[in-house]
């Protein structure tokens, strides 16, 4: 596919251009059960899973009156410092593998799939609005200018402007305009999914549609 990388404009703000309302994504996030959460968590991984819960509660119990600003960055700083980057093969057997939060944090470990999803999901029980967080599929360049398939979380204070990056590659919390490493391909969360023009990628959009769907449906099961 074609990356236009000519500015943030270009590069950054067409991700909020067009929208597909796409069948079956309409959801709501109901009064979370973290009680059957924590329990789940004992029952499916262990004490240790399950400390990661608790951990988790007291976090959102503790950033719920903060400013937007300091649930970002507290939310990233949680995920980014409690669980390691490990690739679907070894923490799932399975090569693309969606993670609901509490999969994520009962393993403690998975992919950039899985860190977005579970920053996304604890910054709506924080009380951030959904049309303010999109998940991002980017192309992100590495050493040797190579690039890979990456997902961020990109939180938008105004649904027209700048996006600020929660990424489980780097600590801090950074506008789009700093990340000059990431060129964003769609955008999607729990309402629809936004692209520009012809897109033909390897993340296709249809296909992750249908993982976020299967991840949507065993949060559900499991309180959230």
């Amino acid at each position: 596919m074609r990356l236009i990388q000519r500015g943030l404009p270009r590069v950054w703000l067409w991700i909020t251009g067009a929208f597909l309302a796409a069948c079956g994504l309409g959801w709501s996030l109901a009064a979370p059960d973290m009680d059957k959460m924590q329990t789940l968590a004992q029952e499916r991984y262990g004490p240790r899973g399950a400390e990661v819960i608790v951990s988790w509660r007291r976090m959102v119990e503790e950033s719920r009156e903060l400013p937007v600003e300091q649930k970002l960055n507290n939310v990233n700083t949680f995920f980014n410092r409690r669980i390691l980057y490990e690739l679907d093969p070894v923490v799932w057997q399975q090569n693309d593998y969606w993670a609901s939060p509490l999969e994520f944090m009962g393993r403690g470990a998975g992919d950039c799939e899985d860190f977005s999803i579970s920053k996304y999901m604890t910054l709506l029980l924080l009380g951030v609005p959904n049309e303010k967080l999109r998940m991002i599929y980017v192309r992100a360049k590495t050493a040797g200018a190579k690039t890979e398939a990456h997902m961020v979380l990109g939180y938008y204070d105004d649904p027209l402007g700048e996006p600020v990056i929660l990424d489980n590659l780097i600590t801090s919390v950074r506008p789009a305009s700093r990340r000059s490493d990431l060129s964003p391909i769609f955008s999607f969360n729990n309402q629809g999914l936004w692209v520009a023009g012809q897109q033909s990628s390897s993340a296709d959009p249809t296909a992750r549609l249908s993982k976020w769907r299967e991840v949507l449906d065993r949060m559900k099961q499991e309180g959230l």
